[in-house]
């Protein structure tokens, strides 16, 4: 029976977050579909120890899926990973609902902790393409992570995060997780770069004029 709720969940997930799907029967085609279904079950074979058998099953997936999820790993409801290929579940981490990650992304561990070594994600947050999420901290609820963006240290609810490091863009109280643009974010090297450019130009008018005043100085 849980099996058949979790299809049926699935399916509506799936087809709520991806617009390229056309029929039902693809959502059996989706890696993703076929990687949570095996996490489930060795989920739970880890919760009773048997952990050479529910390591046995995640690494099997990860070789046909090309998605590695940890099966210590605590996973909410509506978890979709799109495309999937590369992406990475630490053992700790841990995942709230709604939540969306996009091909290569990485919720990992530094190397240099033990315990909690991996990433809590809130509810509603959308992970893009290529992101890294490594350590103990937490993303919080309905929050952004720019394609790319590598987040060392926590990420408060309601909030756009992009660059490497990443940083905080955006962060409000507007709910983001249904907004699945992971592209056309704000980028923070470009502004620094436009203020910079700013402040040359007022540079070169000032030093202008300080060589005109000079030069009336010496010629008057």
């Amino acid at each position: 029976m849980e099996f058949f709720k979790y299809v049926k969940q699935e399916i509506a997930v799936i087809k709520d977050r991806d617009p390229a799907i056309k029929s039902t029967m693809e959502v059996f085609l989706y890696p993703s579909f076929h990687a949570i279904l095996k996490y489930r079950k060795a989920h739970k074979l880890y919760l009773k120890k048997h952990y050479y058998r529910a390591r046995r099953i995640s690494q099997k997936t990860a070789r046909k899926t090309g998605i590695e999820i940890h099966p210590g790993a605590q996973i909410g409801e509506g978890l979709f990973i799109d495309h999937g290929h590369g992406v990475v579940i630490g053992e700790t981490a841990i995942i709230g609902d709604n939540v969306t990650l996009y091909q290569g992304v990485t919720l990992g561990g530094t190397g240099k902790e033990s315990g909690k070594r991996h990433p809590t994600v809130g509810n509603n947050v959308l992970i893009g393409a290529g992101a890294k999420v490594l350590g103990s901290f937490t993303i919080g609820d309905n929050c952004k992570i720019g394609a790319g963006s590598v987040v060392l240290e926590n990420v408060p609810p309601n909030s756009t995060v992009v660059g490497v490091p990443g940083k905080i863009v955006i962060q409000n109280d507007v709910r983001v997780n249904d907004d699945l643009d992971q592209v056309h974010l704000p980028d923070p090297v470009q502004t620094e770069m436009d203020d910079l450019k700013s402040e040359n130009a007022r540079l070169r008018v000032r030093l202008d004029k300080l060589e005109k005043a000079l030069e009336s100085v010496k010629n008057p």
